[in-house]
């Protein structure tokens, strides 16, 4: 079987951060391919969306597909999930409904999606992510930590351990 998760880092982060790190070892162990194009040249979230899109469709074509985003990454992965249509998505701290993005209203498009947000997140507010959630019946986990969410790193590898595990199911 063929499974691949492709990471999108957020605004300020590069493709191979603390969480994502961390998130690609629970991944490889579970048997998927990992992959996290850096986006950093690149200040359009749009545009890094499309720059995904293009890289998984130049890429042999997956039995099992997971986008995972944080910050920014999340509002790219979800754009980009309107065209791909994951298995699942995965989103750290959202960056929705904020000021320079030109979609709004993201809606995912796949089978499983969990986000999951820090209660004391000073960039994006918790609200945003509880808006999002609800708009879109997908699971939220509202947890202890800020933007960044590293200091809940064993918490955030356990929920992401646990979301593989399901869609596997």
């Amino acid at each position: 079987m063929n499974r691949a998760v492709y990471f999108a880092h957020g605004k300020e982060s590069g493709p191979w951060g603390t969480k994502i790190r961390a998130l690609a070892e629970v991944a490889k162990a579970q048997g998927f391919e990992v992959f996290s194009p850096d986006y950093a040249s690149i200040s359009s979230p749009d545009k890094r969306a499309q720059k995904l899109i293009e890289k998984i469709a130049n890429n042999e074509p997956n039995d099992q597909l997971v986008l995972a985003g944080s910050s920014m990454g999340s509002y790219v992965s979800t754009i980009a999930s309107e065209t791909i249509q994951p298995n699942g998505l995965f989103l750290l701290a959202p960056a929705f409904y904020l000021p320079g993005y030109n979609n709004q209203n993201p809606t995912p498009s796949a089978k499983t999606v969990l986000t999951i947000h820090g209660w004391d997140d000073e960039v994006v507010p918790v609200e945003n992510a509880i808006r999002f959630s609800k708009q879109h019946r997908t699971t939220l986990h509202l947890i202890d930590g800020d933007h960044r969410l590293t200091e809940q790193l064993p918490q955030l590898c356990q929920l992401f351990e646990r979301f593989l595990a399901d869609l596997s199911s």
